[in-house]
């Protein structure tokens, strides 16, 4: 993936390129910068998608098809993020590198990244993808028409009207109201806010970025709660993908989640991403800190 492949587009599309565009300082070095916004810390999503593109701009011929990460230490939204790539294996039909994420001298994420020769087997099964209203059926236009959406708090409707580098229209609008899901499964359509370059490994570095919004929601839908409670301090501390099929992350993916496990302070989630023909394009798992804070 190189710089060539992000023309300029539309003023979110920029930001989002910007944040997954890298400077590279040496062989298997590179920068990356953090958006100017109100966060006190960097998005766990943000330099999960870095590291992919520090990673992908080592290898060629070749697509990730995995990703294991740890958060290590909160990213400083200040200052720039220096990704040092690590060249493991570069084998007949797998790649492999890890990256680490440093600021002030210490790591604060690591990431490995496994690449895959494209090849034919006779296997191939998925799972049936969970059947939800369509991502028209959720437009602000649409959300706004249901009685509840006057009482709605403004963070929700902040979802609608923000501008951001990743649109989400949330299906079950109920948790945030109070509702309890008690299987803890919630769907969410995401895609990026305007189109990409036909660039494969840009829209998997995309989807990536865009995989780490709203995971430990499902933790907290099985008690009638949200993240966006300042009583909560939600933390990812793990992140896991598995890419399977072609997409394009600039057009409309079901996000489907459910917690199976919450215990000592963590929460355990999993994710399953479709296409909205029920392609299932990837899976992703995450355990998160899920502290309430000490009055």
């Amino acid at each position: 993936m190189t710089k060539e492949s992000a023309p300029l587009m539309s003023k979110s599309l920029i930001d989002l390129l910007s944040i997954l565009d890298l400077e590279q300082l040496e062989v298997n070095l590179f920068r990356g910068n953090s958006p100017k916004t109100s966060w006190q810390r960097v998005f766990g999503g943000q330099v999960i998608g870095q590291a992919m593109v520090a990673a992908c701009r080592t290898v060629e011929g070749r697509l990730p098809h995995s990703i294991h990460c740890y958060f290590i230490l909160p990213g400083d939204p200040q200052i720039p993020i220096i990704y040092q790539v690590e060249r493991l294996r570069d084998g007949k039909s797998y790649t492999t590198r890890r990256v680490t994420a440093i600021q002030h001298g210490n790591a604060i994420f690591s990431i490995m990244v496994s690449f895959h020769a494209e090849e034919e087997s006779n296997f191939n099964h998925q799972e049936k993808m969970p059947d939800v209203p369509p991502p028209e059926k959720l437009t602000a236009e649409e959300v706004s028409k249901q009685p509840m959406f006057k009482e709605m708090p403004e963070f929700i409707r902040r979802y609608y009207e923000s501008d951001r580098p990743i649109e989400l229209r949330p299906v079950e609008l109920g948790r945030y109201f109070g509702q309890q899901i008690e299987d803890g499964r919630i769907h969410v359509w995401i895609r990026t806010a305007a189109k990409l370059p036909d660039d494969p490994a840009l829209h998997l570095c995309a989807l990536a970025y865009a995989s780490d919004f709203s995971l430990l929601d499902a933790v907290m839908a099985r008690y009638g709660r949200t993240l966006f409670d300042r009583r909560m301090m939600p933390a990812s501390l793990d992140h896991a993908m598995w890419f399977h099929r072609p997409f394009r992350a600039d057009e409309w993916l079901l996000y489907a989640q459910d917690s199976p496990s919450a215990q000592s302070g963590r929460g355990l989630t999993r994710g399953q991403i479709f296409k909205p023909d029920g392609t299932l394009v990837a899976s992703v798992a995450q355990e998160g800190s899920v502290r309430e804070r000490k009055a």
